[in-house]
């Protein structure tokens, strides 16, 4: 195309190079030889090694899965659990579980807590029904499922409970707190009409589906084909549960025996048959009953299997109801050289103060901090000694006033390196024996002041008056968090002995180890917690691979434990009638007391206050316990934690308690027991978070004064004292205002306990000045540690 509208290219600037610059990306002739060619074939090998790579990789997976397959499903893996839980108590549970057991068993009839075999299906499998209204036996059953069926009623949804009644939505909420296994919903009493029954399904699907997992399918539940066609679904399913129960071996007991011991009074060997679970189980290792305590073995006897899937070799077991008449194949007893010993509290030592030699770098540092700290002495009087002038030092201020220089005779302020060592200091000064023990009286008696009163027989007026008080004081704590009245009666000095002041609470230091309880003498440390639960992790698993002393997951057994209180025993033979017994292998030091530390937060349901240092079941794992926990603030920036008086709703708080060793993780379901006519509920959940007995709770109160005079960075304040020896006696510590003012005490003025302060700023009149004290606190004692022993 011709003309004006020719196009024309833009020339290329090849004009202005040199030929030297237009050939400088190219490679010379010289240079190719240097350069290595690519090995085509080498490329082809590569890419064969990683397809074939992958592909082996594929196939260990494969080989993985039909393994765990068949060790799930095969006759040398335990039965099955299935528990049945109606959401609603409209739920007909019995009918559902006649049902199953009429596909599962050839008599279609089964025993509580017994297996179950079935030839068609090539599946053993035990069936539970959860009592609806019995949140322990429902959290029990659980705990031990392989496969929670949650049964709901499609009649229910023209009722008010639509479906999952107020008992259902607090026992799945508590449930996912201990980790919920494989899960699948049952849909009972749908309509006959096809149409009718999609959409009834369909409407009980979308009001469910936000409650359970994403995986979790719904089955209609009312004809003979389908619960055929669940079980077939429940026989090829790959189940998952919680990795806690994978760490310990544990067993559902389903026969309990009483064996009477002649040799120790008060005491006998309690039987236990099922079948062993997870892991593998040694006879040297020691064992948790649910609620009743540790215990050693003193032998495993390995039993024939009495529900077999071959039914020539186990068709004459199953038809005998009589478990006496079990086979034993094999018995182990534990070697006393390698069994691991029942060691519950330490041995204190009663001649081992706190008090040791100090070290040599020790010693050479304290005689250059008393080289610095020598003073200048005065011009000696004429016939003074040598040993009287050691005492006299010169005034090195002389324009400042004597009130302002007596905090040798008051309290000390912790700052940064310089912490105030124990409180020796103070008793040494100002309190005698009587004294000190009239300080320590009181603190305890304020502590326990609106606690209930454990053990005493209280009249109906005196618990409602006690619970009154403890919700006056939780409403005061939310209000007012910290603070506390000076008494008129007993001193600040003498009633706060115990108390001190810190220049910051995350920078000032505190000695982890100074002043400790006599119950730390009781209690077990780790050196380094980490590496101890590796080395225990693989002692267990080097355990398992010794077959003369474990009995393999899968085997049915009798375990044979000594030494159990016969009032315990006689406990668990009635338990059993209502949910299961359980029993779970421990791990080393797991039956060793210490300082276990919990992530807590307030359960929903539970609207009664909890108070700090009252007793509460705690349900870890497979393990109950008595405990007395603290609650503290979880802070990541400072080596101290505030502790907090209430189990506040809506947050995590820390729990500290003394409790036998476990190693995380582990799941946390906090009981609380009124009295013994009221069943047990659910107080709080969390988890297992650590174990440190030198974590530092700190309990804060606050001292509150009012201004009276202002003028303006100095103020005169009262009513935070009531004499000018305790506002002397408190002088060192800080002072700050709720409109954040700081400041400190100069002197007191009157006899009433009035003293000006000088701040850093003008003091309003409407404002409240306040001094924090600070002092370490911990846990209580239990009574007892399980709640079915005795105190």
């Amino acid at each position: 195309m011709g003309g004006a509208r020719a196009q024309v290219n833009k020339a290329h600037k090849t004009r202005f190079a040199s030929k030297s610059s237009r050939n400088v990306h190219k490679v010379s002739s010289k240079d190719k030889s240097r350069i290595a060619k690519p090995d085509r074939n080498l490329t082809k090998g590569a890419r064969a090694a990683r397809l074939q790579r992958n592909k082996m990789m594929r196939e260990q997976k494969r080989d993985a899965l039909l393994k765990e397959k068949r060790a799930s499903s095969g006759s040398n893996s335990p039965p099955r659990v299935i528990v049945l839980f109606g959401l609603s108590r409209s739920v007909d549970l019995s009918a559902l579980e006649q049902d199953l057991l009429k596909l599962l068993s050839a008599d279609g009839t089964g025993v509580v807590y017994q297996a179950v075999a079935s030839s068609e299906y090539k599946l053993r499998a035990t069936v539970l029904k959860a009592p609806h209204g019995d949140l322990l036996a429902c959290m029990e059953m659980a705990k031990v499922a392989d496969l929670i069926a949650f049964v709901t009623s499609a009649s229910s949804s023209n009722e008010e409970d639509c479906y999952i009644d107020a008992f259902g939505s607090h026992c799945l909420s508590i449930f996912r707190a201990l980790g919920l296994p494989s899960t699948a919903v049952l849909i009972r009493d749908l309509p006959s009409e096809l149409k009718k029954k999609n959409d009834s399904k369909k409407v009980c699907t979308s009001s469910l589906s936000s409650e359970f997992p994403e995986d979790c399918k719904f089955y209609p539940a009312d004809t003979k084909d389908d619960l055929h066609k669940f079980l077939w679904l429940f026989k090829e399913q790959r189940f998952s549960v919680p990795h806690w129960r994978n760490q310990r071996p544990y067993l559902m007991a389903q026969k309990v025996d009483v064996v009477a011991d002649n040799s120790i009074s008060g005491k006998c060997t309690l039987l236990l048959s099922g079948y062993i679970r997870a892991r593998s189980m040694s006879v040297n290792q020691l064992v948790h009953i649910t609620g009743a305590g540790d215990f050693q073995l003193s032998k495993i006897e390995l039993l024939k299997d009495p529900c077999s899937l071959n039914v020539r070799k186990g068709g004459d077991l199953m038809e005998s109801d009589d478990m006496n008449e079990a086979q034993v194949i094999s018995c182990l007893t534990p070697d006393p050289m390698k069994q691991e010993p029942l060691l519950v509290e330490n041995v204190p030592d009663p001649l081992a103060g706190e008090q040791t030699w100090p070290t040599e770098a020790e010693m050479a540092e304290a005689e250059r901090n008393q080289e610095e700290r020598k003073l200048k002495r005065k011009t000696l009087p004429k016939g003074t000694s040598e040993y009287q002038a050691a005492w006299i030092v010169e005034d090195s201020d002389a324009d400042v006033s004597g009130s302002e220089n007596e905090e040798d005779d008051g309290m000390v302020l912790d700052e940064g390196e310089n912490a105030f060592n124990s409180q020796g200091r103070m008793d040494e000064f100002e309190l005698d024996d009587d004294q000190a023990s009239l300080a320590l009286v009181s603190d305890e008696e304020t502590e326990t002041h609106s606690m209930m009163m454990d053990g005493e027989n209280l009249t109906r007026e005196q618990m409602e008056e006690e619970i009154r008080k403890i919700k006056e004081a939780h409403a005061e704590d939310e209000e007012f968090p910290d603070e506390v009245d000076t008494p008129l009666d007993v001193p600040a000095r003498k009633r706060f002995a115990k108390y001190r002041g810190l220049k910051s609470f995350r920078t000032s230091s505190w000695d982890p180890k100074e002043s400790l309880p006599q119950e730390y003498a009781r209690i077990f440390a780790f050196d380094n917690f980490n590496r101890t639960q590796k080395h225990v992790l693989s002692r267990a698993r080097e355990m398992e691979q010794n077959i003369d002393e474990c009995i393999p997951a899968g085997s049915y057994a009798r375990l044979h434990i000594r030494e159990v209180p016969i009032g315990v025993a006689n406990k668990l033979n009635r338990v059993t009638t209502t949910m299961p017994v359980t029993l779970c292998g421990l791990m080393q030091h797991e039956s060793k007391i210490s300082v276990l530390h919990f992530s807590l937060k307030k359960h929903d349901s539970y609207t009664a206050p909890i108070k700090a240092k009252e007793e509460m079941i705690f349900n870890l794992g497979f393990r109950q316990f008595v405990a007395r926990p603290i609650f503290s603030s979880d802070s990541f920036n400072a080596d101290k934690q505030k502790m907090e008086r209430f189990l506040h709703p809506g947050r995590f708080s820390v729990a500290s308690v003394y409790a036998p060793i476990s190693f995380p993780p582990l799941p946390l379901i906090a009981l609380k027991i009124k009295d013994d006519a009221t069943p047990a509920t659910v107080a709080a959940i969390g988890s297992l978070r650590s174990i440190d007995p030198d974590r530092v709770i700190l309990k804060k109160i606050i001292l509150t004064g009012y201004p009276q005079r202002v003028s303006k960075q100095k103020a005169t304040v009262r009513y935070m004292f009531h004499n000018p020896e305790d506002v002397r006696w408190f002088k060192p510590v800080e002072v700050w205002s709720k409109c954040g003012r700081r400041g400190r005490i100069k002197e007191p003025v009157g006899t009433h306990g009035a003293m000006k302060c000088i701040l850093n700023g003008v003091l309003q009149q409407h404002d409240t000045l306040c001094m924090s004290l600070f002092k370490r606190t911990y846990p209580r004692w239990p009574e007892k540690w399980f709640p079915m022993t005795d105190a």
